[in-house]
């Protein structure tokens, strides 16, 4: 009879920003001989196209708060409770050797069954303040990993620093070669999260218009924008004899990443991860309305480091990120030195640091000892 693997049940979904994370820890423990099933919703499913064959995908009942109307809102506790019942039987069933939440309300089903069922379980929160399904669970826990410091953390409950784990994408691209800007061709990477940002539609096309005509003529540009804003920024970009690549969403992120001089981007905890792994100079524009103003938070360390410049939407026009702009690309030395600085935060064994926690606490270990 062939010897049981130990199993881990993954609880994730809603974005790229807790997907991302939990893909890299998925690919981790099944190199560690684990089983891994992801326990997450239709909106997270759509993540799960660079996830490893080996990995169980199962999808459960949840729901949101945030959108709908009354009547939408009265019954989302009645869902996330049939969620929490139908995952019970499945863990009961299964029974997992530990459950790793990711944060998202599809993560409740899967977290609410192990604290029912008495499963060692963890949350790993990426950014720099606790999302609500986190913060809800944060005392129902054995320990939490956390992807940013700092982190505001209820009296008594444990967090432990290990970074954010970065997809094999990027880790294979990690402390890539930078080439500093010079009067040769160069690439700008713009990303505005998962879904683009308007924001950054609206005002980087025309900074990067309003550079010298010597360095426009050298940029390629790759740009994230939405759907509904694809193709102006696309038009705007041609009329202005910019080399531009727009796309409401690049598969590529790693090598447009590595091949550029310059990101621009918000700040969610995935983009900060992949940039201080693979070490460019950054200009960070925190989302305003994130809940606790986690952006800004995940953006201080690059920003302590001197690696990149933070932009708040209160100060963000043509004129300042024109500026900001042209200040990196024209500073060889300052721009090399932005590299370095980024290097210096990143955590590319962020996945094996996570990986170590699931197996001590799978294995009955204490938080006292888990470093």
């Amino acid at each position: 009879m062939a010897e049981r693997k130990p199993l881990l049940v993954i609880a994730a979904g809603g974005t790229g920003g807790h997907m991302f994370p939990a893909q890299a820890l998925a690919e981790e423990m099944l190199k560690r001989g684990w089983r891994v099933k992801l326990s997450t919703d239709d909106r997270g499913a759509r993540y799960t196209g660079g996830f490893p064959d080996g990995v169980e995908i199962e999808q459960v009942s949840s729901a949101t708060f945030a959108r709908g109307g009354l009547l939408a809102k009265a019954v989302v506790p009645f869902k996330i409770g049939m969620g929490v019942i139908s995952m019970a039987w499945r863990l009961f069933r299964d029974k997992p050797d530990i459950v790793v939440g990711f944060g998202g309300y599809p993560s409740i089903p899967a977290l609410g069954a192990a604290w029912l069922l008495k499963l060692p379980r963890l949350i790993h929160e990426q950014n720099g303040v606790l999302g609500r399904t986190n913060a809800g669970f944060a005392t129902k826990v054995d320990a939490i990993a956390c992807g940013t410091m700092p982190i505001d953390l209820p009296e008594g409950v444990d967090g432990y620093h290990i970074g954010n784990p970065v997809r094999p994408e990027v880790l294979e691209r990690a402390g890539a070669g930078y080439i500093a800007p010079g009067p040769y061709p160069m690439s700008i990477l713009v990303m505005g999260g998962s879904q683009g940002a308007r924001i950054l539609s609206d005002v980087v096309p025309p900074a990067i218009a309003a550079l010298p005509l010597d360095v426009v003529q050298n940029l390629r540009v790759s740009h994230q924008a939405r759907d509904e804003d694809g193709d102006r920024v696309s038009e705007f970009y041609a009329e202005h004899g910019i080399n531009a690549d727009v796309q409401p969403f690049f598969h590529d992120v790693p090598a447009r990443m590595s091949e550029a001089q310059l990101v621009i981007s918000r700040a969610g905890a995935s983009s900060v991860a992949d940039i201080s792994v693979i070490g460019r100079p950054s200009i960070l524009i925190p989302l305003k309305i994130a809940t606790g103003d986690h952006q800004t938070v995940n953006a201080q360390a690059l920003v302590d480091a001197g690696a990149a410049v933070r932009l708040p939407e209160t100060r963000l026009t043509v004129e300042t990120m024109k500026d900001v702009i042209m200040a990196i690309l024209s500073d060889e030395a300052g721009a090399i030195k932005m590299h370095h600085a980024a290097l210096s935060v990143g955590k590319p064994d962020a996945a094996q640091q996570l990986a170590e926690m699931v197996e001590h606490f799978a294995a009955g270990g204490d938080a006292q000892n888990a470093e």
